[in-house]
């Protein structure tokens, strides 16, 4: 399955494995992705498995198990552009009781993250991700079938071709195996807006 897709690893793991149903990754203490915004440092050393596609409407679904332990262990879906433009969408584990399921949209090297509050216990997350020219939207779904929007942003420099995919990473001492399957490609999800019409020039 995998092998159909063209994915290209930036900052390859040192423990993973591909095969035809899924991919697992062990990751590595004090990976993460983040630019300057309120905490000032910048990290941007996590693990990201990748493809590449000029095509401006489409929609990409991966299903992701984890058995994240540890404060801010996180894995899910990105769009990462370069080191100062990117997004990424995943669960977050924060203490037995709860963890941030959300997301991070950076644009020109500074970074935002927009959280929700879910149970400790969920450990499979779906996500879509819809893309509409420069425009995108990060959905999950606890199923597979029902997806629920997360996120609408834009991406300043999602010009042309860009670079999407999956990701993993265990920002303070941990690490944890994340397995991803059920990836696939399809036709745009995301409809086109029939409700306020834009503002004309």
């Amino acid at each position: 399955m995998f092998q159909t897709y063209k994915l290209k690893w930036i900052r390859m793991p040192h423990n993973y494995c591909i095969d035809k149903n899924k991919i697992e990754i062990i990751t590595e203490p004090y990976t993460d992705l983040w630019q300057r915004t309120y905490y000032h440092f910048r990290n941007d050393n996590a693990p990201l498995l990748q493809m590449k596609t000029a095509e401006k409407f489409f929609s990409f679904v991966v299903k992701t198990e984890f058995d994240s332990k540890h404060r801010f262990d996180q894995c899910g879906i990105v769009v990462y552009l370069d080191s100062e433009n990117w997004l990424k969408a995943s669960i977050e584990y924060e203490n037995e009781t709860y963890q941030h399921l959300g997301s991070v949209v950076t644009n020109n090297g500074y970074s935002d993250w927009s959280t929700t509050e879910i149970d400790a216990s969920v450990k499979t997350m779906w996500y879509r991700l819809s893309r509409r020219e420069m425009d995108f939207c990060v959905e999950c779904s606890l199923d597979g079938t029902n997806f629920h929007q997360m996120r609408i942003c834009h991406l300043f420099k999602a010009k042309e071709e860009i670079q999407f995919g999956i990701y993993a990473c265990s920002p303070e001492k941990s690490s944890f195996k994340a397995v991803f399957t059920e990836m696939e490609l399809m036709d745009c999800k995301w409809q086109s807006h029939d409700g306020q019409k834009p503002d004309s020039d």
